[in-house]
């Protein structure tokens, strides 16, 4: 499946994407890995995160669903939720702050009751060709959205956590191949993969598994709304398959390190890459 050349405005839109991402509607089938759970997942309305949330209700757990400000693709994203017969919690909201964090914490706490399952999902990123492009603004908001959001998220879920609960955030192949043109994003993504593995270690007396998942290009809305056209237009070529991935490819992963099938994978970092090595 190829793209045309196209862009959008920064969150970007699934349902104006072409072609609109695949996240595993019509394809993912759920045998109960996940049933009674309750996940937070964020940046759950689009892309990846969608086929995540999907997945899992698939699986049987429910979910909350922080999102920046796409209300037609969360309500889009609940009703897939829904139609699998799980319940879905819709938080807007930028994930850029502690309070922020809380709140989504406090939310799956109120609605569930508990957090059995925590995504840390949810990013930013901007092309740049030079580095005088990026702005102190830019560079600082990146970081907090990409990786001190899931330091704030862990630290208020964990006293809702217990033994083989996991822990999950969404790393990339940019993580130790990084793209010029996206310099803070690669950063973030290296200290994803590294703080999940410290946490591994940090959380592993109380039973608690972190792993991270390593993308390579998958076709979401930050590819349009972040890029220019014609990067768009040759996205995901370079890899060894020749094609960027659709989401409904990275939810099998999710599933897997969120499911007792994963109960002895802790301090992994997992590569979707379509062939591309990670170190």
């Amino acid at each position: 499946m190829s793209q045309p050349a196209q862009q959008q405005e920064v969150p970007g839109t699934q349902a104006e994407m072409t072609p609109v991402p695949d996240c595993g509607e019509e394809s993912y089938r759920g045998t109960g890995k996940l049933k009674g759970k309750a996940a937070v997942i964020t940046g759950g309305d689009s892309g990846i995160g969608r086929a995540v949330a999907f997945a899992f209700a698939r699986e049987g757990a429910d979910v909350v669903i922080p999102y920046l400000s796409e209300d037609e693709d969360a309500r889009d994203t609940a009703r897939l939720v829904e139609e699998a017969g799980q319940r879905a919690v819709l938080v807007p909201g930028d994930l850029d702050t502690a309070e922020q964090c809380r709140q989504v914490v406090g939310t799956a706490v109120r609605e569930f009751g508990k957090i059995d399952i925590l995504v840390s999902n949810a990013a930013y990123q901007m092309t740049h060709e030079t580095l005088e492009e990026i702005s102190v603004e830019e560079w600082e908001h990146t970081f907090r959205v990409n990786i001190s959001a899931m330091f704030y998220l862990v630290k208020a879920a964990l006293p809702h956590m217990g033994p083989g609960s996991p822990i999950i955030g969404s790393s990339s192949v940019d993580s130790d191949m990084p793209s010029p043109t996206l310099a803070p994003y690669a950063a973030t993504k290296a200290a994803i993969a590294n703080f999940s593995a410290s946490l591994a270690q940090l959380l592993g007396e109380k039973g608690i598994r972190v792993n991270s998942v390593a993308p390579g290009p998958i076709w979401t809305p930050l590819i349009p709304s972040t890029m220019p056209p014609e990067k768009v237009e040759s996205f995901g070529k370079n890899t060894p398959l020749g094609r960027p991935g659709q989401p409904a490819g990275l939810a099998p992963v999710y599933v897997l390190l969120a499911s007792d099938d994963g109960s002895y994978i802790s301090g992994a970092r997992v590569a979707v890459t379509g062939g591309r090595p990670i170190l």
